[in-house]
């Protein structure tokens, strides 16, 4: 596999509930993380004494998150409308060359912040909601 661009890694946001997906604007940097939770089933009989878990048993989840230039453009605002409003929208993230991971998210952190000297930014969070889907590229 060849090195990709970091800005090919994009998270899009379902805006109207259609299917029909946007990229967020003004990120330049984004993130997801995928975790499992471990069940652990270690007993006297452990072999060894070494720790034994549960394949598959374990809660999976998904965090995004990203930051970027504030741009107030209707991405934004539909952030913002979701965040206020408690959804959890269809979210997108295209991982170049590899995929990409759709279902459903809330937005749990939204910060803006800006310096005298600088660009106004906005940092965001997400966490699933729902089973994700894979597809790859």
């Amino acid at each position: 596999m060849v090195a990709q661009n970091g800005k090919d890694l994009l998270i899009k946001l379902d805006m109207t509930g259609d299917g029909q997906f946007q990229t967020i604007a003004g990120l330049r940097a984004s993130r997801i993380t995928f975790n499992a939770e471990s069940v652990d089933v270690t007993s006297l009989e452990s072999q060894g004494g070494w720790r034994e878990l549960l394949g598959g048993a374990g809660v999976r989840s998904a965090t995004i998150s990203g930051s970027g230039v504030f741009k107030d453009a209707a991405t934004d605002e539909r952030a913002r409308q979701i965040f206020f409003d408690g959804e959890t929208p269809g979210f997108q993230v295209i991982i170049p060359a590899f995929g990409v991971v759709e279902g459903l998210f809330l937005i749990t952190s939204l910060d803006y912040q800006g310096n005298y000297n600088g660009e106004a930014t906005f940092d965001l969070a997400l966490a699933s909601a729902g089973a994700l889907t894979f597809t790859a590229l």
